[in-house]
């Protein structure tokens, strides 16, 4: 059988660690057609916004499963990264990153036995980069997370564990401040880890986490997580195994795959031919394994152990300057390794990987009933936090709500005092309903935003919703 694979060589030392990783792989056997397409920092020089142009896009969409190298991402400026496009454009709901000890690579960890796996959610929270400057000085991020996103990378994690012989998947989350969003993933994790009664279910803070990978990391086994949790667990998984250029990943969605490396680009090595192309063969290896081609990428594992243990052929990431050998060699050696085995480090069992079924209905979440009990409003100003009080207590006098709480980044300020808090000219106003039962109406809340808009400067509303007498929101800091 031929494949048809989107390559995509990527920034900087991407064409090195790309073509290294095809050599090898064309070297096992496999027949694949790779289809050489443009992504990142040449794109966007061309005045291409995304990054991503239309016949990348559609090599995908035709081909299924792509290999790329790393892209440059701009930091703290100009457009969205194009890895992060890439995955939600073909809606890669799942990153997969195993985190596995290497033998002949040394680190503090040599001999614990490291071998775990991180699946990250890789479409939502932080990451959808829903960014608004508030005020010229307060920047807000919106956290999106979904239960059917939660459910999607829950049930990966699961069926990945499974697919591997795994006994434990850990949930990590922030859930002890972010009660609903972080909170969601915690809740829907306990609910779904029901119906995987064979592996054992854990669930961990995600500070706490880091810090007992860093203090006993084989202790895990599959971690789920959120996206920014994922993000950071993950470069810390791979210093724990020799840094980043041992640190594959996968791109796991119901119909497209893309594999890549977790490291950057790394531009000041780009053509200097020095650079450790594992990461990136790696992900070749993962994505062999989602083609089905097992033989292949155990032969290719076994080929890394052995030039890496056995021979000691090593990269100046690991080696250093001194007996290092370059990019284009490595690769030679592992080619003339393959169909070799490393002594004592044996492949693990991999099952074809099920993915989840979840339902598409956009509404996945029915409720009997929603009640709207009041309104949060976002206001630019300045002015003293009592004078605000008394004006906004004033302007609403004849609509069916009530002034309970003003805030600042979450802490409660009116009413009462807070004479250390440093105010920032953002500030929120809670209204809730003057008569429990009353279902406010946009109607009504226009009409409010139109009393209180002579006065101050609002930015934007939150609705106060109750979805089955549920509250949809959370309380500041203080607030009763």
């Amino acid at each position: 059988m031929t494949y048809t694979i989107t390559l995509i060589p990527g920034d900087g030392i991407g064409s090195e660690v790309t073509t290294a990783t095809r050599r090898v792989i064309d070297a096992t056997g496999v027949s694949i057609n790779w289809e050489v397409c443009e992504a990142g920092a040449a794109v966007f020089k061309k005045g291409q916004a995304t990054g991503v142009p239309q016949e990348t896009i559609d090599s995908i969409m035709r081909n299924k499963i792509a290999l790329k190298g790393p892209l440059e991402s701009p930091v703290g400026f100009g457009e969205k990264s194009a890895n992060v496009t890439l995955r939600k454009l073909f809606e890669c709901y799942g990153n997969i990153r195993p985190i596995r000890e290497i033998p002949g690579v040394k680190t503090p960890y040599q001999g614990r036995n490291i071998d775990f796996v991180i699946v990250r959610e890789n479409l939502e929270d932080l990451y959808a980069g829903i960014e608004h400057m508030q005020t010229p000085g307060v920047a807000q991020c919106l956290k999106l997370i979904s239960r059917k996103g939660c459910e999607k990378i829950i049930r990966l994690a699961f069926e990945f564990a499974r697919a591997e012989g795994r006994k434990t998947v850990t949930c990590a989350t922030k859930a002890n401040i972010m009660k609903l969003s972080e909170g969601l993933m915690k809740h829907t994790f306990e609910e779904i880890a029901k119906e995987y009664s064979d592996i054992q279910a854990d669930h961990i803070i995600v500070d706490n986490a880091a810090h007992q990978l860093v203090k006993k990391p084989e202790q895990f086994d599959v971690i789920v997580t959120t996206n920014m949790n994922g993000d950071i667990l993950s470069d810390l998984g791979s210093a724990l195994i020799g840094g980043l250029g041992f640190a594959p990943g996968a791109n796991i969605g119901d119909d497209y795959a893309i594999f890549e490396a977790v490291h950057g680009s790394a531009p000041k090595y780009a053509g200097k031919n020095n650079i450790n192309p594992t990461a990136v063969l790696m992900s070749g290896v993962m994505m062999l394994r989602h083609l089905g081609e097992f033989e292949a990428a155990n032969a290719i594992e076994q080929s890394l152990y052995v030039t890496l243990d056995v021979d000691g052929i090593q990269t100046r990431d690991t080696k250093g300057d001194t007996n290092a050998v370059s990019t284009t060699a490595f690769a030679d050696a592992l080619i003339s390794n393959l169909g070799k085995s490393h002594p004592t480090c044996f492949p693990r069992t991999y099952n074809p990987l099920i993915l989840p079924k979840v339902s598409k209905d956009p509404a996945f979440v029915k409720v009997k009933k929603r009640q709207v009990n009041g309104l949060d409003i976002f206001f630019e100003t300045s002015d003293v936090i009592a004078n605000i009080g008394v004006t906004l207590k004033k302007a609403i006098e004849q609509t069916p709500v009530t002034l309970k709480m003003i805030s600042s980044r979450g802490v409660k300020l009116y009413p009462g005092t807070n004479p250390t808090n440093d105010v920032v000219d953002m500030i929120t106003v809670r209204f809730t309903v003057s008569n429990t039962d009353h279902d406010l109406t946009d109607a009504e809340i226009t009409d409010i935003i139109a009393k209180i808009s002579p006065h101050y400067r609002w930015n934007h509303i939150e609705k106060l919703n109750l979805f089955d007498d549920k509250p949809g929101y959370t309380k500041s800091h203080g607030e009763d």
